[in-house]
Formats: C-alpha cells, sequence, structure tokens
C-alpha cells in the first residue's frame, strides 16, 4: 500500500462525492450519513474550485491508488477578525484505520495552515470518539469545551468536543 496525498480538484467530484457515501455509511462520527453529501457531481466540483483558488481554504485527499481513501479539509476566512483561525476536518474510510493515512491528512493541513499564516486551528469532534480525539491529541490540539446534544442521529443524542491547537508557542 502506497498513499499519496494531493490538494483536490474539480475533476475528483464524482469519486469524492461517492467516497462520502461509503464513509458516510461507515460511521456516525460525521455530519452527514449513507447519503453522502446533497450536491450534484457540478455542485461538487464548484466546491472543489473554490477550495483550489482559495488562499487560506484546501481540501486534500488521501489515495490508495486512484482510490480516495480519506480527506481532510481546512476552511479560513477572508474575514480580517477571523483570518488569524481555521477549521479541520478528517476522515479516512474504516479499512484504513491504523495505518497513518489520519497522521498524514492533519500533516498536510497543519502545514497548509501554518503556510497561510494561521495562527489557531480548530475541530469539532463527538465526544465519544476516543480514536479521533487520541490523533488530534498526538497532534497537540486540546480541548476547550464540550457541546451538548450536538448531533442526533436517530434520535439519540451526542456530545460534540471541541478542540484547538494554537500554532504560535
Amino acid at each position: 500500500m502506497s498513499i499519496c496525498y494531493r490538494s483536490a480538484a474539480a475533476s475528483d467530484a464524482a469519486r469524492l462525492l461517492e467516497y462520502t457515501k461509503i464513509i458516510g455509511g461507515e460511521t456516525d462520527n460525521l455530519t452527514f450519513g449513507a447519503d453522502g453529501l446533497p450536491y450534484t457531481e457540478e455542485q461538487e466540483a464548484a466546491v472543489l474550485e473554490r477550495f483550489a483558488a482559495s488562499p487560506n481554504s484546501r481540501l486534500f485527499l488521501a489515495l490508495d491508488g486512484d482510490k480516495i481513501v480519506g480527506n481532510a479539509c481546512v476552511s479560513g476566512s477572508g474575514n480580517p477578525r477571523f483570518c488569524h483561525r481555521a477549521e479541520l476536518a478528517v476522515s479516512v474510510l474504516r479499512n484504513y484505520w491504523g495505518k497513518g493515512i489520519g497522521s498524514g491528512l492533519m500533516e498536510q493541513m497543519i502545514a497548509f495552515a501554518r503556510q497561510t499564516g494561521a495562527e489557531l486551528l480548530s475541530l469539532e469532534v463527538r465526544s465519544d470518539n476516543e480514536r479521533a480525539k487520541a490523533l488530534y491529541r498526538k497532534f497537540g490540539f486540546t480541548c476547550f469545551g464540550t457541546f451538548p446534544k450536538f448531533f442526533r442521529i436517530d434520535g439519540q443524542y451526542y456530545s460534540a468536543d471541541y478542540m484547538t491547537l494554537d500554532l504560535t508557542v
């Protein structure tokens, strides 16, 4: 297995939408389920074009050959009051858990954020997702709060923890 990492392009839209259906069906730790993201291929391509053109946001893919096995995004703001921070999100196909792909994607996102001048990174993670929280702590993230009832899945509520990484220290 040889994993490569790269920025997503508009031409990845169809495969990325299919990936979101697979990953959404594998776990309830994401903001979407087995239906994936509610975009057409054209809408997803436009989103990917915006990411590619943005000076402070990027969507990364982890690929095993041509197969998308993970993705991650850094979302920065153009607002001068928020341009010092960015939000992160990451996912990896279940069959690829424990193979360092989440770490590889985190490295991509943190390096990109540093290049853009981001000083503070944040993310939300389901409070009971210990595997993901261990990954984030490995990179220096700390929890700064909990949002009760953040998710409602099949009538059951789940909290989310907010985590942050200060890149200036």
